[in-house]
């Protein structure tokens, strides 16, 4: 099967939590991940610390996440490991591709997420329309900048 997008490794890790606090402790305090920024949106109901570990074309991000309202959607703490992100070299065409085949995203399409690039997540679940999901793990798919591009496809090819 010919896919016309690639997958280039992890961009990101999202850890939620009902205490920021807790999560700081271990992820910045003990493990020694560098905080970059924050992102808070009440309507996507979180308070988030952006924080990263490795360097340049390699850095994942790792987001430390507490919801504004523990008892509102979307849940950012009921599941510990909130989502995954993987860097995709060509997120419009992925995206297409993706669809045509019957995978579920979640509702929202392609849009700038809390690091500024454009994102999108594939749903948890599937349904009768679109059969392939995350199989109860939350995706975001994001759109890599072009050095992170250029820094993957440097590698040797093995």
């Amino acid at each position: 099967m010919t896919r016309p997008f690639q997958v280039l490794g992890i961009q990101q890790i999202a850890i939620g939590g009902l205490d920021k606090k807790r999560l700081q402790t271990l992820w910045v305090d003990m493990l020694g991940l560098t905080p970059t920024g924050t992102f808070r949106s009440e309507r996507e109901n979180v308070d988030e610390d952006i924080c990263a570990m490795g360097r340049g074309a390699f850095k994942v991000e790792v987001d430390l996440m507490q919801p504004f309202d523990a008892d509102k959607k979307p849940a950012v703490h009921a599941t510990p490991l909130n989502h995954v992100g993987l860097w995709i070299d060509d997120l419009p065409r992925a995206v297409e591709w993706l669809t045509a085949r019957g995978v579920r995203f979640a509702p929202g399409g392609i849009r700038k997420g809390a690091a500024g690039h454009d994102i999108t997540f594939l749903h948890p679940r599937a349904s009768d329309e679109f059969p392939i999901a995350g199989e109860g793990v939350l995706i975001e798919l994001v759109q890599a900048p072009p050095e992170v591009i250029a820094a993957y496809a440097a590698l040797p090819r093995e």
